[in-house]
């Protein structure tokens, strides 16, 4: 989906009237009832989308923060208070229709009583090594807190809310609209309270009313042993302040891990592979391979064939919660057989091959070299 501020045709600064005129424009443009391009449609919607999102303070915060996944869902077509434009769209597109019928709707005004606030999302990637240990880091958020200034009251120190001159305090305007099937009175949240039935007559002057401010914050966020990528950790109340004294919202850190280079991780097992060479497969050797807790020295048994799965016993992932409990660490042995041979070797090995070839056999260097090594 384009940007909502482009599909309003609208600034990232603007302001809520100018984002309410901007969506007036645009919904009377693509309408369905009036544009019949293929898309108008669609094009109606992500603008009434683009508007819920845009005229709440708090979801506009999460929005500029982090984009559309920021929403986590939410947004919309804004509701009928919301539209505020439907009433001219009816007049404009209908006007001139008479009709006896009359109906009316509505809903109660929205209370300004204490409302929580939102949660927030913070994508955070981690190394491969701080996922299986876990880690403490250090990280900075924008979340909205209560004002300071005004604490949370959205006005200047010695005032307060008082009654909406334009709803009288009922929260609710009603409109009468003439279509072709009648006239119809329509019941909407008044657009100068947002259906609160009050107003800040003087605003504060720090927050411009809404009694919340953006401010940036620096968080020390624990991260257990055991955590993968899709991992999602709660960070209780330090999501966005709520308005009016209601609770504050949650923070939700979703982790990414980032890939090691020798390791590969599949749950609480990690896989490796190890290449030796075919003296060392057939002799036996002490080699180090590399583990989560770093280097680490590894008994190879003399005979080891090419594919061989070595196990090491409790040295995979702590198990998320239990860091106690670990699972293992599966290293896959690959031989690397020489592709040239000096004089010496290839004698020393016709030899060895000799040793083993069958009784009688001509030639053993053709057919007794690999045989013997690997097969006799």
């Amino acid at each position: 989906m384009a940007d909502y501020y482009d599909l309003l045709g609208v600034s990232r600064d603007a302001d809520p009237e100018t984002l309410k005129r901007a969506y007036r424009r645009m919904a009377r443009q693509y309408h369905p009832d009036v544009n019949k391009d293929p898309g108008a449609e669609d094009k109606f919607k992500e603008i009434g989308r683009a508007y819920g999102v845009l005229s709440d303070p708090q979801t506009r915060s999460r929005y500029d923060q982090f984009g559309e996944a920021g929403l986590g869902g939410g947004g919309g077509m804004p509701d009928m208070g919301d539209m505020g434009g439907f009433a001219d769209l009816f007049e404009t597109f209908f006007s001139g229709f008479g009709g006896g019928a009359s109906q009316g709707g509505g809903g109660g005004p929205r209370r300004r009583g204490p409302r929580q606030g939102d949660d927030l999302r913070f994508d955070l990637t981690i190394s491969f090594s701080e996922a299986i240990a876990g880690q403490e880091k250090e990280v900075q958020i924008r979340h909205l807190e209560t004002c300071t200034t005004c604490k949370g009251s959205g006005a200047k120190a010695g005032s307060g809310p008082t009654t909406c001159g334009t709803c009288s305090g009922a929260g609710q305007v009603r409109r009468a609209t003439r279509t072709p099937f009648g006239s119809f009175t329509q019941v909407a949240a008044c657009p100068t309270c947002e259906g609160t039935g009050e107003v800040i007559a003087d605003p504060c002057n720090a927050c411009g009313g809404q009694g919340l401010q953006q401010v940036r914050k620096k968080l020390r966020i624990n991260i257990p042993a055991g955590v993968d990528t899709g991992t999602r950790l709660r960070v209780s109340n330090e999501g966005n302040a709520g308005q009016r004294g209601g609770p504050a919202g949650d923070l939700y850190v979703f982790l990414t891990v980032q890939s090691h280079p020798q390791l590969r991780r599949d749950g609480i097992t990690i896989h490796s592979e190890v290449t030796v060479n075919y003296l060392q497969a057939i002799l036996g050797d002490k080699i180090e391979v590399e583990t989560v807790d770093g280097p680490q020295a590894l008994d190879l048994p003399a005979g080891t064939q090419p594919g061989a799965v070595l196990n090491l016993i409790g040295k995979g992932v702590p198990k998320l919660g239990n860091p106690v409990a670990r699972g293992n660490h599966l290293i896959t042995i690959k031989v690397q057989l020489p592709t040239k041979l000096n004089g010496e070797e290839r004698n020393l090995l016709e030899e060895l091959a000799g040793h083993h070839s069958a009784k009688g056999q001509k030639h053993p260097h053709k057919s007794g070299l690999f045989g013997g090594l690997f097969g006799g």
